[in-house]
């Protein structure tokens, strides 16, 4: 009996020995520079098992072993912790950092960056195109209620999340610095702070210029004349499906539509883009000045104007530049 109780412990010892040698071994690789060549982006869907996550990390190189993976992670007690989600695996990283990644949840977060003056068509176009978004926009979002800046987001989310935050962000924007106006601005509501803006994102893509630009029209407005904005002739024929493809004609000009200011008074009926803060701003805080035109200047820029008499002194400036431009 001592006999048979002395082998038992014996083989206790062994197997309590192996145990430690087996983890030992598990945890030093476990520990070790994985066979990761460069950063590597993996995606982990939903729903899957422990051992499926190891096979695909094996699979897509991140790990070695996906049976060393599995026996570490056990060890650790953290399989039902492990997170979906898409990650970024950085070059030789031992699969301890790979589980302390997929534990700490911090997906990749992608951009997409809807430009300044961006049509609401357009802004579809590039949220379609995006990569990693899911779902289909059931329609075009009104023109002007989305906010041009960068935007980050996770694979999976769905595009009609996107354009709410989009629209939450200027309406949030448009309060903020509707808030923060010139009290003499002859602008009666955000709406037409919106639409003004829109106007002057479109007419110049020079930051430096849009307060300027900006009081051309409010110093119009107060003066009672029409705001003659060939970007709004443009729209009045696109609709912001994209550029009209060919120079304005006399007969555009004359063509009736709620969006032509120089066949209407005062704005047009809506905005003609997505107008950025700067835009917003620049028609709520306007540069003083007694401006009420301005045309190219063939530098990138535009030549402003107090009269009329200046304006096509500048006017004819501009087309001898276009002229030997050509």
């Amino acid at each position: 009996m001592t006999r048979r109780l002395a082998a038992l412990a014996g083989l206790a010892v062994s197997a309590t020995v192996a145990f430690a040698v087996l983890a030992f071994i598990v945890i030093d690789r476990f520990d070790g520079p994985g066979p990761l060549q460069a950063d590597t982006i993996i995606y982990i869907q939903p729903g899957i098992s422990m051992g499926d996550i190891a096979r695909s990390l094996e699979t897509e190189g991140v790990i070695e072993d996906s049976l060393v993976f599995r026996l570490g992670v056990r060890l650790l007690r953290v399989s039902r912790e492990l997170k979906a989600g898409e990650y970024l695996f950085p070059a030789t990283v031992s699969m301890r950092g790979v589980v302390d990644i997929l534990l700490s949840g911090k997906t990749v977060l992608r951009r997409l960056t809807l430009p300044e003056g961006a049509s609401s068509i357009e802004a579809v176009a590039l949220i379609e195109a995006a990569e990693a978004l899911e779902g289909k926009l059931e329609a075009v979002p009104p023109e002007g209620s989305l906010l041009p800046e960068t935007y980050l987001y996770q694979r999976g989310d769905k595009r009609a999340d996107l354009v709410e935050r989009m629209q939450l962000a200027m309406r949030k924007a448009l309060a903020e610095l509707w808030e923060k106006r010139d009290n003499t601005v002859p602008l009666n509501s955000p709406t037409e702070a919106l639409i003004l803006a829109s106007i002057v994102e479109k007419e110049t893509g020079v930051p430096e210029e849009r307060a300027v630009v900006a009081s051309v029209f409010v110093n119009r407005i107060r003066a009672g004349m029409r705001l003659q904005s060939d970007p709004t002739v443009v729209y009045g024929i696109t609709k912001g499906a994209g550029p009209l493809g060919r120079p304005l004609t006399r007969d555009d000009l004359q063509t009736a539509s709620d969006f032509n200011t120089y066949t209407n008074n005062g704005l047009p009926v809506g905005p003609i883009a997505n107008p950025g803060r700067a835009a917003i701003e620049a028609v709520l805080n306007p540069a003083l000045s007694d401006y009420l035109y301005f045309v190219a200047s063939g530098s990138g820029g535009h030549a402003f104007a107090k009269t009329l008499d200046e304006h096509n002194s500048n006017v004819a400036k501009w087309r001898k530049l276009k002229k030997q431009a050509n």
